[in-house]
This record gives C-alpha cells, sequence and structure tokens, in this order.
C-alpha cells in the first residue's frame, strides 16, 4: 500500500472502512435476523398464520436483494457515504414504525419495505471492501460480513430480553432510534475507493495488476450476464441462500414447538451468529490462500450436512452442534460472495454486478422462509421443510463444484 506520493502513508485508510463496515453491517444484520425472536410475539397478538407473517421476512430479503443492484450502481457512482447514510435513515424509521402496526399490511410495508432498504446497505459496503484490498480481499471482506455474525449473536438475547421488559412494541422503538443514530454517523466515515484519500488499493504496489488476470479486466454488467459463471454463481447462491434464511428465520420457532424455552432457542441463534463469525473471517482467509473455489464447496458440504443432521435434533446439546457446523458453513457463504465476483469479472462495475448476483440469491433467501411457514402450516411440522432445504444445499453445492475461471471469450 502507498499514497501518489514517494512516501507511505502512517495508517491506511482502508481499515477505516472494515471497521465501519463491520459495525454497520453488526446494527442491520443483528435486527434484521432478531425478527425470528419479535415472531411469536407478533404472531400471537394478531392471530396471523406462520406463512403470513414469514412472508414479510421473506419481502424484506427479496426487496434488499433487487434494491442492492440500483444501492451497487449508486455506490458505483456517487460512493458508499451517500448510499448508506440513506440506507441507515430507512431502516430505522421502518423499526419505528413496526412499533405502530395494527395489520398485516402494515408489517409489509414497514419491515417487508423499508427495512429492506437498510439490509440492502449489504451491497455497497462489501463492494467499497473489494475497491480498497487487492491484497487481502478475502479476510477482510470476510471480516466485514462478520458483522452479521456479530449481529446475530448479540441482538436475539438482546431483542428477548426488552421483550420480557418492554413488550415487542417499545422494543422496536427502542431499536429504531440506535439503528438510525447509529448506521448514519457511521457513514460519514465511509469513503468509496482509495484514491479519495490519496492512497492506492492494499497489495497494488506488490501484486501485478488484476486486468492481467483472466476474467478480471472489468466486465460491464451486460457481459456479465452472458457468462455462463455468473449463472451458475447465482442459482448456487441461490439455493444456499434458500437453506440459510428459513434456518434463521424458523430454527427458534422450531425449538420452541419441540418444548425449548425461549431463552434457550434464542441463544441457538446466538451461537449460529458466533460461529458465523468464525467462518467469515477464517474462510475469507483461507480463500486468499486455497482459493475461493474451493472455500465455497468445503462451506456447502457442512451446510449440507448440518441441515440433514437437523432432521434428527430433539435436544439442546443437538441443536448447539447443528448451530456450530450450520454457522461456520452459513459464515463462509457470505465472505465468499463479493471475492468471487471481483475475480471473475473484475472491479470497474463490481458494486452492480455483485448487487445482481446478490439479487438472484436473496429471490432463494426469501421464497425458503415462506415455503417453511407455508410447509408448517399445512403439516404441522418443519421436518419436510428441513428435509427439502438439505437437499437443495446439495444442489448448490454440485454446482460450485462446475463454477471454472472465467475467460473473455467464455462469452455465451
Amino acid at each position: 500500500m502507498s499514497s501518489s506520493g514517494s512516501s507511505k502513508p502512517r495508517f491506511f485508510y482502508g481499515y477505516i472502512i472494515v471497521i465501519i463496515g463491520f459495525f454497520v453491517m453488526m446494527i442491520v444484520y443483528g435486527a434484521f435476523y432478531s425478527f425470528g425472536v419479535f415472531f411469536k410475539p407478533v404472531l400471537t397478538d394478531f392471530g396471523w398464520t406462520r406463512a403470513a407473517t414469514s412472508g414479510a421476512h421473506s419481502l424484506c430479503f427479496l426487496l434488499s436483494g433487487a434494491e442492492g443492484i440500483f444501492l451497487g450502481r449508486l455506490s458505483d457512482r456517487y460512493g458508499p457515504r451517500l448510499t448508506v447514510t440513506i440506507c441507515g435513515i430507512i431502516f430505522g424509521l421502518g423499526y419505528l414504525l413496526m412499533a405502530q402496526i395494527n395489520a398485516l399490511w402494515q408489517l409489509y410495508l414497514f419491515y417487508g419495505v423499508m427495512v429492506a432498504v437498510g439490509v440492502g446497505s449489504y451491497v455497497p459496503l462489501i463492494s467499497a471492501v473489494a475497491r480498497w484490498f487487492v491484497k487481502r480481499r478475502g479476510l477482510m471482506s470476510g471480516i466485514v460480513v462478520s458483522g452479521v455474525g456479530a449481529g446475530t449473536m448479540v441482538m436475539p438475547p438482546v431483542a428477548n430480553l426488552l421483550i420480557s421488559n418492554y413488550g415487542w412494541r417499545n422494543s422496536y422503538v427502542i431499536v429504531g432510534i440506535i439503528a438510525l443514530v447509529l448506521i448514519v454517523v457511521a457513514a460519514q466515515f465511509l469513503r468509496r475507493d482509495p484514491s479519495q484519500m490519496g492512497q492506492l488499493p492494499y497489495g497494488a504496489d506488490e501484486v501485478k495488476s488484476e486486468s492481467t488476470a483472466p476474467g478480471a479486466q472489468g466486465f460491464s454488467l451486460n457481459e456479465a450476464i452472458r457468462t455462463r459463471q455468473f449463472w451458475i454463481f447465482t442459482v448456487a447462491l441461490f439455493f444456499a441462500l434458500f437453506c440459510i434464511q428459513t434456518m434463521l428465520l424458523h430454527i427458534v420457532p422450531h425449538a420452541t414447538d419441540i418444548g425449548i424455552s425461549t431463552v434457550s432457542a434464542a441463544g441457538i441463534l446466538s451461537v449460529i451468529g458466533g460461529l458465523s463469525i468464525v467462518g467469515r473471517i477464517g474462510t475469507g482467509s483461507m480463500s486468499d490462500r486455497i482459493g475461493n473455489r474451493l472455500s465455497l464447496v468445503i462451506v456447502l458440504i457442512l451446510i449440507s450436512v448440518a441441515l440433514f443432521w437437523l432432521t434428527a435434533v430433539r435436544e439442546m446439546w443437538m441443536f448447539y452442534l447443528f448451530a456450530i457446523i450450520f454457522g461456520f458453513g452459513y459464515g463462509g457463504v457470505a465472505a465468499l460472495e463479493s471475492p468471487r465476483v471481483a475475480e471473475l469479472f473484475g472491479l470497474s462495475s463490481h458494486g452492480v454486478i455483485f448487487g445482481a448476483v446478490v439479487f438472484g440469491a436473496t429471490i432463494g433467501g426469501a421464497i425458503g422462509p415462506l415455503v417453511a411457514g407455508r410447509i408448517f402450516d399445512i403439516t404441522g411440522s418443519y421436518q419436510l421443510a428441513f428435509l427439502i432445504s438439505g437437499t437443495l444445499g446439495i444442489v448448490s453445492l454440485i454446482l460450485a463444484l462446475l463454477l471454472r475461471r472465467i475467460r473473455r471469450q467464455g462469452l455465451l
């Protein structure tokens, strides 16, 4: 790393980008994945079905992916500071308004639509990291997305405590105020790329230009979507996110259904979050050494094993073992998305291409919880949903094995 001058800067600002990215991810996704803790209190008050209530979470996740394309393009043009500031304001207001809901359409509007804007900040945050780091890109991306795991570990128990003491409506107000203030303040320290600070990307003076690598010459979105690799990767993530989001929303209700206390059930989600931190950082570092493709195969194997194991889980130690294996694998998938896009398609349109891949994946993440909720409403059990998820995990693994490095002549 170096500045545009002859002397090296005392401090590389890219580390600030990583810290801010981690912090914003922790707040946004900690609140987002606490929906599983709010799930039963809200459902009990209004008497809605699990499928109908799950639909708001699915809509939120789907729209966050769709908005990721727009937010990625916005970040490519104007930078992450403006983009994440807008996301933080709308996200916080969505949670404040959740305290006022009295009808299902309000749940879908305030949570499904408004909160989704904040969740979409994933794309500009991760894309910024890709621009700041050539070397250690996998590790730094892993550290930023580990904020998702930190939030998932911390927020469910906090949400459960808030709900127990203040009720779910007041708890939404507390979460909304904290999120709005902290995200907007943190966003002011973001910068689009090193040139804005008179620096070069980390490792740019030690590693050959990425434009010399196959498939890294800076594809446009139109070029990227004409490659087999784009669709193989997107569909693999579609199935992976189907499984992941199904578990993250329904694991707490499932545990309480079979007699686990609400405190212990929230703890399962916290273990998943904690191990996902290890998975994100560990897999990010591992990918820098053995490559993204092999790393992706390893974490998808772990997810598939955990999902089939879940069909036999009945005791707390079994839930914790599931959470450890699944959490590491789930975190690893998240860490590999952005570096893989950079490796395949370059950086010139990284934000919008990454946003398009994430959108395709979030369709699966939106469908999964909705399907699982519907299966429960019909059968009174999640067993079939878990079997379907395990099978789709295997499909995702097979597609990951088919994903090869791209070449310009590989355009369809």
